[in-house]
């Protein structure tokens, strides 16, 4: 039997009417919540990630700014800009867009932001926060993938979960939420020996290694949860042909648009997984929205309204 589809759109859709009744009842005491987003040169996938997050940022009636310093920007000049946005109290988050350009040190721009900006959860302190269960901002993938779960009903505590993936923005804080909703966690990277046999452990498996199509059925145990981080734009017909043979849905996408989007999990997973995210509209959409989430969340916070929200 086919796996249950987690719809992302559907309860990405559920946390922004949330969000946008917070903000109504924010500015009924006077608050209205303010994002600023740094966009630095002219990388075409930025671009649609930021418009998008302009976009919802309209929908909640959150107010929003967008900077578009020169590709040639230096530290220097993003270091005075992340201060200047800092020290502006009508700016509740402040979201520097990646990559920067090569010139940049990255690192040091990403720990100028004010920890109690930090809507993307990346600030070494809000980092510290999620690793000691205390209130503060949390990446957004990893907090919409634990609502996707708690609102499509998959229990997490003494559940099994491998995430498949290490980074700073994904992997690491996903595992730590994991954890710290009492599920048994074990993360994968490059060096994992048996991948494979190691993900066929889990009752819930996150993908997030970013190379398309590297989680087959052999990697699944049947009936388990399997969320679909990864984005890959397919455009080798050789390679298409390993994910989307007889799909002629895809097939006539390809043909079309010389690509389609993948993500880490191949498409026969779905004939043995119990739930699986889709690519696209699984959890893209999720990530935005808790940004949203997480605006309100700062707004609420920085304000001594809360200590922090669910």
């Amino acid at each position: 039997m086919p796996a249950t589809i987690l719809d992302g759109n559907k309860i990405a859709a559920e946390i922004r009417a949330e969000a946008a009744a917070a903000v109504r009842s924010m500015s009924a005491a006077g608050i209205a919540p303010g994002l600023a987003v740094v966009l630095v040169g002219n990388n075409p996938a930025s671009e649609i990630y930021v418009r998008g997050k302009v976009k919802s940022c309209e929908e909640v009636g959150i107010y929003s700014e967008k900077h578009t310093p020169p590709e040639s920007v230096t530290t220097e000049d993003l270091l005075a800009l992340v201060e200047d946005l800092n020290r502006r109290d009508e700016i509740d988050g402040i979201l520097v867009q990646l990559p920067l350009p090569r010139q940049v040190d990255s690192k040091k721009v990403l720990l100028a932001v004010d920890p109690a900006k930090d809507v993307d959860g990346f600030h070494p302190m809000n980092v510290g926060f999620l690793s000691t269960q205390r209130p503060g901002l949390v990446p957004c993938t990893p907090a919409g993938i634990m609502e996707m779960l708690e609102r499509s009903g998959i229990p997490v505590a003494g559940q099994e979960a491998v995430v498949v993936g290490r980074s700073d923005i994904v992997g690491k804080p996903m595992a730590m939420l994991l954890l710290n909703a009492n599920a048994t966690v074990t993360v994968c990277h490059s060096k994992t020996r048996d991948l494979a046999g190691v993900c066929r452990r889990a009752d819930i498996l996150v993908a997030a290694i970013g190379r398309a199509g590297l989680v087959t059925e052999h990697f699944v145990r049947p009936g388990a949860t399997v969320v679909d981080v990864g984005m890959n734009r397919v455009t080798d017909a050789e390679e298409f042909a390993r994910l989307f043979r007889g799909n002629l849905k895809r097939e006539e996408m390809f043909r079309t648009k010389g690509s389609v989007l993948v993500g880490d999990v191949h498409p026969e997973v779905a004939e043995i997984a119990g739930a699986i995210t889709p690519v696209p509209g699984g959890v893209g959409p999720l990530t935005i929205a808790m940004l949203m989430s997480n605006t309100v969340k700062a707004a609420k916070m920085r304000r001594g309204s809360i200590g922090a929200v669910a």
